[in-house]
């Protein structure tokens, strides 16, 4: 497996979310927001994600738009 490049990621991480424990950890960061039927920050646009609804849904809504 390789090595978590985690300061390279928080660099790019663009979650708002202060107290969350997986920023920087993209692959738990993934796999705790697919467990939600999510999908995480860095896939929206600044001014959605800034809402944290992360919902697929959402998702859809935002880049169906596009």
């Amino acid at each position: 497996m390789r090595e978590c490049k985690i300061k390279e990621n928080l660099e790019m991480c663009s979650c708002t979310y202060e107290p969350c424990s997986r920023k920087g950890i993209c692959c738990e960061c993934l796999r705790y927001h697919l467990s939600k039927r999510q999908v995480p920050a860095c896939f929206f646009p600044a001014e959605i994600e800034r809402t944290y609804d992360r919902s697929i849904d959402n998702f859809i809504k935002v880049y169906s738009k596009k």
